[in-house]
């Protein structure tokens, strides 16, 4: 997958930082000169080598998904997962504060706005780790052949950003760092009363209720109804397959009133079974076997001349 933006006719270099005030988080420009903004195109560029490196084929991202702490998906720019890093992405009134990197305890991300001669942007960001955690450090330097305690503040570059958002898709390096600054858990509990509405049409045979407060408190369970949502394969599920698939995955539901009824205890399993995430094999006659996916990613249909 390509990311939509010239690197070779950068324009304008913008740097910034976020900053968390009491849970109300905001953004701001900070000045910086010239050498500081080819670090940070060389850290741009860099990440879209580590992007490549990692896959040339990257997986829309999914909350329901266990990710390594560096794998290379991508979430599309206009869906609900990355409203608020679109929005950052997006915005043209964020405020130039050159003082905000005096509340250091406060920044949990800095980033930058790249334009190309084409008027496109880029914004790339990385979560605050060592650039924030260097000044709890004491450093030094060499001055006249002698050590001396740097008193001044420091902030240090990391090499590379979490993540790059272009005008479609957000290519993700850091699924934590995408999560964490993007308030994917918050926005995933909040979603949960719409996703409820969503599935709820399209599968009007389950009663959704006691799964709807379940997930509520329960963010794994919110993670995995915005996965269902997401995938957009509900619309035509059969009750009789679907209640099957239950019971020989160990999946314990009742009916009642012409509806699935799920208890508490066993809404996690029943959101496996909608999310594919359970199944049976029998490669010996007579004796089944029952699984879980920690992660699933659905395989091509074969073509002629494969292994054939």
């Amino acid at each position: 997958m390509n990311i939509n933006f010239d690197f070779s006719d950068i324009t304008t270099t913008e740097f910034g930082v976020g900053n968390d005030s009491g849970g109300t988080r905001s953004f701001s420009f900070v000045p910086v000169d010239p050498e500081v903004q080819d670090a940070l195109r060389d850290m741009a560029l860099e990440t879209a080598r580590a992007m490549h490196q990692s896959s040339q084929t990257p997986l829309k991202y999914e909350p329901s998904e266990k990710y390594g702490s560096i794998e290379y998906v991508y979430s599309p720019l206009k869906d609900s997962f990355g409203s608020a890093l679109r929005d950052l992405h997006t915005s043209n009134n964020l405020p130039v504060n050159a003082a905000a990197l005096t509340a250091h305890t406060q920044i949990f991300c800095y980033f930058v706005r790249f334009i190309d001669s084409k008027g496109q942007r880029l914004t790339a960001l990385r979560r605050a780790t060592q650039f924030k955690g260097v000044l709890k450090n004491r450093l030094v330097r060499l001055v006249t052949n002698a050590l001396k305690i740097i008193e001044d503040d420091v902030f240090k570059l990391d090499m590379d950003f979490d993540l790059l958002i272009d005008p479609d898709n957000i290519h993700i390096l850091r699924p934590s760092g995408f999560e964490f600054v993007g308030q994917l858990q918050t926005s995933i509990l909040a979603a949960v009363p719409e996703n409820i509405k969503t599935l709820q049409k399209d599968i009007s045979f389950v009663d959704f209720s006691g799964i709807q407060d379940f997930a509520g408190k329960h963010p794994r369970a919110a993670r995995y109804l915005a996965s269902i949502r997401s995938q957009k394969e509900t619309a035509n599920l059969d009750e009789k397959k679907l209640v099957a698939l239950c019971k020989t995955t160990n999946v314990s539901i009742t009916q009642s009133n012409g509806k699935i009824v799920v208890d508490d205890g066993q809404v996690m399993g029943f959101l496996e079974v909608l999310d594919r995430r359970r199944y049976e094999v029998e490669l010996v006659v007579g004796s089944p076997e029952r699984y879980r996916a920690p992660s699933r990613q659905r395989l091509k249909a074969p073509t002629k001349g494969d292994g054939q």
